[in-house]
C-alpha cells in the first residue's frame, strides 16, 4: 500500500487505481473523501473512473490508514490539508489534477481550488454544503449539547449509526450497505474528528469561490438535509463557472446511492474538459 512520506510531516497513505493505456500519460484525478470516512469509501466509483484516469484515493491525515502521527489539536488547520494536497500532487510528479470531494471532502476541495487555483483542472463536488448551518449541527448532536459531545459520550460508532437512516440513507436501503457504512466509519479517531468538526462547523467556502479558476461540477441531492437550494444559488452567483446537477435523492450520501450517475457525471465532465474520448466499443 503506498504511502506519502515526508520529514517531519504525517504520512499520507493513498489508494492509486490506474488502468488507463500506459502509452497516454492519462491525467489523475483526485477522489478526497468527506469527514469520518476514507479512501475505501470510493470503491464503488473507480470501475467507471480508473479505466480513463488515474484515480488517487488519499486518506486525510489521522484518518483510514494515514497514521495520527501529529498533533490533532495544533495540526488539523486547513493550511495542512492544503499541503497535504499539494505534496501528494507533486508526489505523483503531476502539475495539476482532477479534483472531487464528497461532503467534506468537497468543502476542502472549494478551498484548496480557491487557494491554489493551478492545481485543480476541474473541480466535482458531491453533497457539500458552502457553509454549516445551525439546523445541521442541531440534528448532528443527537440531543446533545454538540456533535463533539455526542461523539465523546456516543462513541464514533454509535454515533454513525445514529446518523445514518433519514439523513444519510433511506429507511430501505441495503441493510449490508448501512452496517458497512457504520463499521468503516467506526474506525476513524474521535479525537481527529472533534479537531476536525471544531473549526468546519463554523467553515465558509464563499471566499474562495471566486478565486476558483477551474470549471465546477455539483452534484446534490434534490432534498438534502445539509444543503438548500442557497448552497447551488452561492455557487453559481460566486463562482465564475458552475454546473449544478440534482440527483433525484433527498438524502446525503448519493455517491452511495448513486453511484454509476455520479462517477460518470465526474467522468464526463473532466473528459469534456481534457478533450478525451471516454468511451469504447
Amino acid at each position: 500500500m503506498p504511502f506519502m512520506e515526508r520529514a517531519g510531516k504525517p504520512a499520507i497513505h493513498y489508494e492509486l487505481d490506474d488502468y488507463t493505456d500506459p502509452w497516454k500519460d492519462a491525467p489523475y484525478l483526485l477522489l478526497q473523501h468527506g469527514w469520518g470516512r476514507s479512501a475505501r469509501f470510493w470503491y464503488c466509483w473507480v470501475p467507471y473512473l480508473s479505466r480513463f484516469y488515474k484515480v488517487v484515493r488519499p486518506d486525510l491525515r489521522g484518518l483510514g490508514l494515514s497514521p495520527r502521527d501529529f498533533d490533532v489539536e495544533k495540526d488539523l488547520r486547513l493550511e495542512d490539508y492544503f499541503g497535504d494536497l499539494n505534496a501528494l500532487v507533486d508526489h505523483l510528479g503531476a502539475k495539476s489534477v482532477h479534483f472531487c470531494g464528497e461532503s467534506f471532502g468537497g468543502v476542502l476541495g472549494m478551498a484548496y481550488a480557491g487557494e491554489h487555483p493551478k492545481r485543480v483542472r476541474t473541480l466535482s463536488i458531491v453533497s457539500s454544503p458552502v457553509h454549516f448551518q445551525d439546523d445541521y449541527r442541531k440534528i448532528s448532536s443527537h440531543g446533545y449539547e454538540s456533535r463533539m459531545e455526542a461523539l465523546r459520550k456516543m462513541g464514533v460508532r454509535a454515533w454513525a449509526e445514529a446518523s445514518n437512516v433519514g439523513r444519510r440513507f433511506p429507511a430501505d436501503a441495503d441493510p449490508g450497505l448501512l452496517r458497512w457504512f457504520v463499521d468503516e466509519t467506526g474506525k476513524s479517531d474521535v479525537d481527529v474528528l472533534v479537531a476536525m468538526y471544531r473549526w468546519v462547523s463554523d467553515f465558509s467556502a464563499m471566499k474562495y469561490l471566486p478565486r476558483i479558476e477551474a470549471p465546477i461540477l455539483g452534484l446534490y441531492p434534490t432534498e438534502g438535509p445539509i444543503h438548500g437550494d442557497e448552497h447551488m444559488d452561492a455557487l453559481k452567483a460566486h463562482a465564475r463557472n458552475a454546473t449544478i446537477v440534482r440527483m433525484p435523492w433527498r438524502f446525503h450520501n448519493i455517491e452511495h446511492l448513486a453511484r454509476a450517475a455520479c462517477a460518470q457525471h465526474v467522468l464526463h465532465f473532466a473528459a469534456q474538459h481534457d478533450g478525451i474520448a471516454c468511451h469504447e466499443s
